[in-house]
């Protein structure tokens, strides 16, 4: 198992871009600068977090999201009571995932067709500030698969 803090996540919307090069009809999509700085980052908290090699195979990821904590967290909770951090901005947990899995590639897992399960959930912000903890969890082939069975049946 891999558990690792990461950088809040950047944005899906700023993750990747378009462009039409010189010469085509047709929008590419690439990584932007930011991506690659993030995907970076990543990298190089995964390696200082001891992680020196993708799981190999099927995964669990878990995924727990902290938003920045604002400086008026205390008047919202006074306001809002247990749902004051509703009010605070964090990005959803799909672009999150889409972001994080594609950042993970080849560093904590092989590739995003290996994960079979996968969870997440927006934290309340606290005093440590905006980040993600990822948890991977290997899971282990079945040891009999569907056709095995039907064939021991028949």
């Amino acid at each position: 198992m891999i558990t690792l803090t990461l950088p809040y996540p950047i944005s899906a919307n700023r993750y990747w871009r378009s462009f039409v090069p010189r010469g085509h009809k047709r929008a590419i999509v690439t990584l932007s600068d930011e991506a690659k700085a993030y995907k970076e980052h990543v990298n190089l908290k995964a390696w200082q977090q001891g992680v020196r090699a993708p799981i190999e195979g099927r995964v669990h990821v878990h995924i727990a999201l902290y938003p920045q904590r604002p400086l008026d967290w205390k008047t919202r909770q006074r306001k809002f009571g247990e749902a004051w951090d509703d009010t605070v901005q964090c990005i959803d947990l799909d672009n999150a995932r889409k972001v994080l899995y594609d950042a993970l590639k080849d560093v904590a897992f092989g590739d995003d067709k290996w994960v079979r399960a996968d969870s997440a959930e927006r934290m309340e912000p606290d005093e440590h500030g905006a980040r993600v903890v990822v948890t991977i969890t290997p899971i282990a082939k079945r040891e009999a698969t569907q056709s095995s069975l039907l064939e021991a049946a028949a």
